[in-house]
């Protein structure tokens, strides 16, 4: 019997905070794969019906959601309404999330709090509400956005990288509860990825930039849609039996310690 390992029609997947960058990307690829996209956003209903039509003027099936993935309420009322307008939810990517760069000892236990929310927090209260469809149902996906600060730390962003490493334990520990049931969850981990919000120091001569070019062993900046064979790979029949791991996706920047500023 022949199998299209890697084809999602017939699949309905649910992106947070897709409605800009990374998760956009990622949606495009799932998409693309032949799932319906469902988008969930939380800024505004603009922003969202906005991130809709860009992808429908691809010519793919989506629909828009607007709720507050940190609010338990919010997210069981609209699983239950997209269930029933769109159908099961076979794919669930926790991507929303925030950072506040702030050094640890100036920063306000509010705001470290807030991300830890955002970033920890909601694809627990996310996935606990879809779970139990997948459970009766004896098959789901569950990909949860990591980074690589989930192996790593890194100046000003302690609660990020808090966040972060806790949903690669939460990603494994959901692996080890719900494989039982047919249900893989893995995560990926991006590296620096060129978007609207690092064009400022993606040029050449900035610390920064000249930082990341020469730590990564390609030599470059992701380009977003280097995550969607990542994120159809987990989300697909290919990874049916790939459960609690995390693949990064960083151009080799974890694989190596570094080379000296004058080696080539």
């Amino acid at each position: 019997m022949s199998i299209k390992l890697f084809d999602l029609t017939g699949k309905v997947a649910l992106i947070t905070g897709a409605t800009h960058g990374l998760g956009m990307a990622m949606a495009k690829g799932l998409g693309n794969a032949g799932a319906t996209i469902v988008v969930n956003g939380a800024s505004s209903q603009e922003k969202l019906n906005k991130a809709v039509k860009e992808y429908q003027g691809l010519g793919l099936k989506a629909h828009g959601y607007l709720f507050d993935v940190t609010n338990e309420e919010q997210v069981i009322k609209n699983i239950t309404k997209i269930e029933a307008e769109i159908g099961p939810i076979d794919i669930l990517v926790n991507n929303a999330g925030i950072i506040k760069r702030t050094p640890l000892e100036d920063m306000e236990v509010t705001d470290f709090e807030q991300v830890i929310k955002v970033d920890l927090v909601s694809p627990f209260i996310m996935s606990k509400a879809i779970v139990k469809g997948m459970i009766s149902r004896k098959q789901g996906k569950i990909i949860n956005i990591c980074s690589m600060m989930s192996e790593l730390g890194r100046n000003t962003v302690g609660a990020y990288a808090a966040a972060k490493g806790g949903l690669k334990m939460l990603t494994q520990n959901m692996a080890t509860e719900w494989g039982k049931h047919n249900i893989q969850i893995n995560g990926i981990g991006p590296g620096y990825f060129a978007t609207s919000q690092t064009a400022p120091i993606r040029v050449d001569g900035h610390p920064f930039n000249d930082f990341i070019v020469g730590r990564t062993p390609a030599g470059k900046w992701g380009d977003p849609d280097d995550l969607q064979g990542a994120a159809i790979f987990l989300g697909s029949k290919a990874s049916d039996f790939v459960n609690g791991h995390v693949v990064y996706v960083d151009g080799g920047i974890l694989a190596t310690i570094g080379k000296p500023s004058n080696e080539d």
